[in-house]
């Protein structure tokens, strides 16, 4: 009677869209299943819930999740692990674009905390978007030049 169940099995695959491995058949009601001859019977059985469908294997992301979150600390990105050339990794544009929009927010800081001298924050915005400065501790140095210049010149006059 394993002949029955295995035309059973390839009957209800071809109707479930499935490879033969992927269909389940209950054991427990075994009788009523070799009993199933046409297409009909196997289609009733699929209604009844006696055979079924098998789920399909899928790839877990649970070790990937894991891998993001030590990634997010700044694990996991040491030299060895690394692939492309530094611009390829950063674009150089992308790293400009990051750079400016840094040093323009630490601008605005300075400006709203009175720290740039009137007149110049125009000249160090120009100088942000020339690629004038190197970071933000180069731009903070800059701007404390030029004020304690100030704060000189009018001592002197």
């Amino acid at each position: 009677m394993k002949v029955r169940i295995q035309s059973v099995r390839r009957i209800a695959a071809k109707l479930l869209n499935c490879g033969q491995s992927k269909v389940w058949i209950d054991q427990a009601q075994g009788a009523k299943v070799k009993e199933a001859i046409t297409t009909e019977d196997v289609k009733a059985l699929i209604k009844s819930a006696t055979i079924k469908k098998k789920h399909e294997n899928f790839h877990s992301r649970g070790t990937a999740r894991i891998l993001q979150a030590q990634k997010r600390k700044g694990r996991k990105k040491g030299k060895g692990k690394r692939k492309g050339t530094q611009k390829a990794r950063m674009k150089t544009r992308e790293s400009w674009i990051k750079r400016v929009r840094a040093l323009r927010k630490k601008l605005t800081e300075l400006k709203a905390k009175g720290e740039i001298p009137e007149g110049q924050y125009k000249k160090f915005y120009k100088l942000i978007k020339g690629n004038y400065f190197k970071g933000r501790k180069q731009l903070e140095e800059a701007v404390k030049g030029t004020a304690t210049s100030k704060t000189a010149k009018a001592k002197e006059d």
